[in-house]
């Protein structure tokens, strides 16, 4: 008998595959087309086993689609620009480029001994010039497009970075790299108009019936539809050029409860009226700095400063409201402007109750209820209340109602009109870095700014640079930025800004259809494999890149680079959950945590006998060292112990957690199929019963069924549950060498996506044709399915006496006849008669006695 040795086996099976070219993927009209792909990974050095759970769920889906006759593409790339590379260039005085192709190199080494389906003939980084090339020519035909554009923004900046920052990576008003205080700047910004999007994007999730529910709410949410007012207050005094304040409000029947205006430090009445007053300057600088996010701004301590202006209450003229420059509300929302309405807001009531302002209820609990409040009263817009001050004939209405009653008031009265509105803003794309897609525009003192010409790309970054200062090494290059106009052939400065990394993966999808083509994409094979059939991925990209990756197909669609079939990208999205693992730490002589490896770690110690404190399982991180190397696995149990693992200790949604013990029982497992295999191939022996065949082929049966079902709904599992059921029937069975070697067959089938390399080994040593890779799938016979017979609990009032086993068919009085002959049933009866047989057909017998 052989023995189990992956080393040998994988690498044979590699090769194989590679020889064959099994995983290339052509273009071909005889197959139906299947497209699966993860995420790409980021080259940060290495990968762990949350990488290798991952692309293991794509690569079973793959394999399995190969089998049942389709035509598979399953490629893989490198989403490799960003700050990261120019951080590590900076902390080690090298460069962005060797540093991220290095990565690549050591990720993609560790990554091939996985034995992944993927066709390495497309493999592309982002940060190849001939895929930022083609980013380039895209951005073009988008700015010819008007999808593009360009203008002055209140944006966040990083002055450590000196970075533009989106909003996600500003934490506790922190830069998410630097941890320096982030800044409110205006800075001329490119823009791409997503927000003309919003409401189509928004209608097209209420199709995606293959994506998660909370993966469609939170972008639903992102976008944020909404239904409200706009008027304007009229301003009374106010600097010349501003006589009116714009508000949108979602609650026009609150207007009757407003007792103050508020404006954002950037709107243009508060930076035309800090030229004149310096304390304003000030407080506006001052909340510049401060958070930059709406969600960090509720928690804020909020902030005013009275302007010592008023406004005019559109119904109640003898009404005079006090203008306030306020820290809680941003410009890019809404009009940057708003009535506070501190009755029905709490961070309203807090302003209010800062400022000694009125509290103004407009709607209350009921009629009798105390006008005066102790916090904001904001009821669901679902729930019936009373209106004190609203805007309709019914005091008892809910929120909906009053709002739309409101809002048909104001219309009817020329104060405002009902407005949509999304919260969705446009995708601020300029970033202050070197590491990045530039941006292919020129600015010429002639012409102004002039796109690149495309025979000129791709612009490309240029590998002299420094980082020995902060800022972008692009705007101190001494030749770099000197161009030539495009328009007037003078002489012209380049950009220098660069792209959002968010640009790069937000269309990777459509590129790796025809990776090397001279346009960005070759129109006849998007046809063919777009869309992308299966996603997979973490649920940290639920908005933005799934959300920009939908823009940018509807953007490449009307520049003519995709098909109008393809501008819903994704038709099926999968969020896989994260693979933990304990964090081993001790403390230094200042009470600080060190992080320890876990292969340091043994019984609870260093090497040093240094105890180690245990925290519970969390993602794996490499700044807290609880990271797994898979490099470090395959080489001590091999690759297929690794994918098995991961997919079979919990549903793939949710999290799994890596223990050196359940590694080790899903080897001794795979060394098991092997020997079972390995027996049943070099036996020669026929006896057996006829029974015990049609025993064994049935549970082949079922197990082909439900191992199809549970690859097809991601119950990965649920899969491997059922695989070491059968192997354990299997190893049990007197059914003869002819059924044996046939359920043999079927086992190395159904484990072939789980665990490739074994698959094929056990295939071969049965016998089987070609590779397993490329096997037709097992199909279940339907009829094998249904058993014969059926086994029923016979109870004799009420008590469960024993069991009989009838035909799945038999007739009432047969199932009866045997129940009653049971030797329980006859001691019971006494040679009486019974008094009622209960028979309920393929369930139960109760014999009344």
């Amino acid at each position: 008998m052989s023995r189990y040795s992956p080393a040998e086996i994988e690498a044979r099976w590699q090769d194989a595959w590679e020889q064959a070219s099994v995983f290339r993927a052509v273009r071909s009209e005889d197959k139906p087309k299947y497209y699966v792909l993860e995420m790409f990974p980021y080259p940060s050095g290495r990968i762990h086993m949350g990488h290798v759970r991952n692309y293991t769920m794509g690569d079973v889906i793959a394999r399995h689609r190969i089998a049942t006759g389709h035509n598979v593409l399953h490629p893989m790339g490198w989403d490799a620009f960003g700050m990261p590379a120019e951080n590590a260039a900076m902390a080690s005085g090298g460069h962005p480029k060797d540093w991220t192709y290095g990565n690549i190199n050591d990720m993609r080494a560790q990554m091939k001994p996985l034995g992944l389906s993927i066709d390495w003939s497309r493999e592309f980084a982002t940060c190849d010039p001939e895929y930022y090339g083609q980013q380039q020519a895209l951005f073009l035909d988008m700015l010819e497009a008007g999808l593009v554009y360009r203008k002055n923004a209140v944006v966040n900046w990083d002055p450590v970075d000196m970075t533009v920052l989106a909003n996600e990576q500003v934490i506790d008003g922190k830069g998410w790299r630097s941890g320096a205080e982030v800044e409110r700047r205006e800075l001329t910004q490119w823009f791409f108009r997503i927000s003309d999007m919003a409401g189509e994007l928004l209608d097209a999730l209420g199709d995606l019936d293959d994506w998660p529910a909370k993966v469609r709410l939170m972008q639903e949410n992102w976008i944020g539809k909404s239904r409200g007012l706009q008027f304007s207050f009229s301003l009374i005094g106010g600097p010349e050029g501003f006589d009116r304040v714009e508000v949108y409000t979602t609650r026009p029947d609150t207007l009757m409860g407003a007792s103050f205006i508020g404006i954002s430090p950037d709107h243009p009445l508060a930076r035309r009226l800090e030229e004149e007053d310096d304390a304003l300057a000030t407080f506006n600088a001052e909340c510049r700095r401060g958070a930059t996010t709406a969600e960090a701004l509720e928690t804020a301590e909020k902030r005013g400063y009275d302007t010592g202006l008023r406004v005019r209450h559109p119904f109640d003229t003898a009404l005079e409201l006090p203008v306030y420059v306020a820290n809680f509300i941003l410009m890019d929302y809404g009009t940057g402007a708003i009535f506070g309405v501190p009755a029905h807001d709490q961070r309203d009531f807090d302003f209010a109750t800062k400022y000694d302002l009125p509290i103004i209820t407009t709607f209350m609990p009921s009629e009798d209820a105390e006008d005066a409040l102790a916090q904001a009263f904001v009821p669901p817009k679902t729930e019936r209340v009373f209106y004190n001050r609203g805007f309709a004939g019914e005091a008892w209405q809910t929120g909906d109602a009053a709002i739309d009653a409101a809002i048909a008031f104001c219309e009817a009265q020329g104060v405002g009109q009902g407005v949509t509105r999304y919260r969705l803003r446009d995708w601020g794309l300029s970033r202050q870095r070197y590491w990045g897609c530039p941006i292919p525009v020129v600015h010429c003192d002639t012409c102004g700014v002039v796109p690149e010409a495309k025979d000129n790309l791709p612009v490309r970054l240029p590998d002299d640079v420094s980082f020995d200062q902060p800022g972008n090494p692009l705007d101190r290059h001494p030749t770099w930025r000197r161009t030539t106009c495009p328009a007037c052939g003078g002489e012209a400065r380049r950009e220098t800004d660069t792209m959002d990394t968010f640009v790069d993966s937000s269309w990777y999808f459509a590129r790796f259809t025809s990776p090397r083509a001279q346009t960005p994409i070759d129109m006849a094979e998007a046809e063919y494999w777009m869309n992308v059939d299966q996603y997979i991925g973490g649920i940290e990209h639920a908005i933005l890149h799934l959300l920009y990756s939908r823009f940018f197909a509807r953007a490449m669609h009307i520049t003519g680079h995709l098909p109008a079939s393809a501008v819903e990208p994704f038709d099926a999205l999968f969020t896989q959950g994260m693979v933990t693992h304990e964090i081993y730490q001790t403390r230094d002589a200042r009470g600080r945590p060190v992080y320890h490896l876990p292969e340091d770690v043994s019984d609870g110690r260093l090497a040093d006998g240094s105890e180690v404190e245990v925290i519970p399982s969390a993602k794996m991180s490499k700044s807290k060292k609880n990271v797994v190397d898979p490099t470090t696995i395959i080489s001590q149990y091999g690759a297929d112990t690794a994918r098995w693992f991961v997919l079979s200790d919990s549903p793939p949604e949710r999290d799994v957690e890596w223990t050196a013990a359940g590694a080790e029982a899903a080897h001794r497992h795979l060394a098991r199929v092997h020997r079972i295999v390995s027996d049943i191939a070099a036996d020669t022996a026929e006896d057996a019963s006829p029974e015990a065949d049609e025993a064994l082929l049935r549970e082949m049966h079922k197990a082909i069924h439900d191992v199809s079902v549970g690859v097809e709904s991601f119950g990965f599992n649920a899969v491997i549950a059922r695989l070491y059921a059968f192997t354990a029937t299997l190893s049990k069975s007197g059914a003869g060498t002819g059924a044996k070697r046939q359920a043999a067959r079927a086992l190395a089938q159904l484990m072939a996506p789980m665990t490739p390399h074994l698959a094929e080994e056990l295939w071969h040593m049965l016998g089987g044709d070609g590779l397993v890779a490329t096997a037709p799938w097992p199909k279940a016979d339907p009829s094998m399915l249904v058993d014969d017979t059926v086994t029923l609990p016979v109870q004799i009032n009420g008590k469960r006496r024993g069991e009989i086993t009838v035909a799945q068919d038999a007739a009432k009085d047969a199932v009866e006849e045997t129940a009653l002959a049971l030797d329980a049933v006859q001691r019971a009866l006494d040679g009486a008669a019974p008094k009622k047989v209960i028979v309920v057909p393929g369930r139960i017998v109760n014999v009344v006695v």
